[in-house]
């Protein structure tokens, strides 16, 4: 069983479980990756060849040695450790809203993937993921069901965008979604510094009977470059403890609900 689902590996799981034994082993060689994921050796030549373009490793005869310096993997975990207090606390918050056999979609953006982590252990249900962070946080659950949207894999935070993403989410109708924002306001609601981001998230917001934005106190009356959608299109906004009150009153005098997500307390 093990076997086959490394042999279903998308691409760039396989790569991120290669970087991660890279990382562990410091050498790795064509001819063990080969048979361990059970593909070809022409597959995991091309695979050493992406990831040292993007600076994760340098290629020997054989195989692949770790490069040192700063890699795409440690750029994501730089990422996901700002403001982490906040965005843990907006994730729980988030999951506590989940109930069992829900499916749910899953945005790209750390939050979102803190909200996939924050999920109880008991939860089963469906999972429709915009991002391969994302979907990694759930593989390991016996009783989700996890969906990858695929589509245009942007290198930087490993987040499916693009026609294919939003096609993908047109096969299913969701109980619940949690979509993230670059920024939140009265009159311009809901925005987004990304632009292949919007199209996305208008699809999440099509297919999806809730959908609630995850946005910490930084993002509350700023400004992005992009509309995503009105307040009006969500359920509520999700944020936390250190929001403006005066800016929390703006958005509920606009007419969206404003959850409040208590400090986390206590060892995690």
């Amino acid at each position: 069983m093990k076997e086959e689902l490394l042999a279903a590996a998308l691409p760039e799981e396989r790569r991120l479980q290669i970087a991660a034994q890279l990382r562990r082993d410091a050498r790795v060689r064509v001819e063990d990756l080969a048979h361990q994921f059970t593909v070809s050796g022409e597959t995991i030549r091309r695979d050493l060849q992406v990831l040292e373009e993007r600076g994760v490793l340098r290629r020997v005869y054989g195989g692949a040695v770790a490069q040192e310096g700063r890699s795409w993997e440690s750029a994501i975990e730089e990422r996901a450790v700002a403001h982490l207090d906040p965005k843990r606390a907006i994730a729980a918050a988030a999951a506590a809203l989940v109930e069992p056999g829900d499916t749910v979609i899953l945005d790209v953006g750390t939050t979102v993937a803190e909200t996939a982590r924050a999920l109880p252990a008991t939860f089963s249900g469906r999972a429709l993921c915009c991002s391969v962070p994302t979907a990694a946080e759930l593989t390991s659950r016996d009783d989700v069901e996890v969906h990858l949207a695929g589509g245009q894999l942007r290198r930087a935070d490993l987040a499916c965008v693009g026609a294919s993403a939003e096609r993908f989410l047109d096969q299913f109708f969701a109980d619940r979604a949690f979509v993230a924002a670059s920024g939140v306001a009265a009159k311009a609601g809901v925005t987004a510094d990304r632009l292949d981001e919007i199209p996305l998230r208008q699809a999440i917001l099509r297919q999806a009977t809730e959908t609630y934005v995850l946005a910490d106190s930084t993002k509350l009356g700023h400004i992005a470059v992009g509309r995503v959608c009105a307040l009006s299109a969500v359920t509520a906004v999700i944020t936390d403890s250190a929001a403006d009150p005066a800016g929390v009153r703006s958005l509920e005098q606009a007419g969206v609900r404003v959850i409040v997500a208590a400090p986390l307390t206590g060892p995690e």
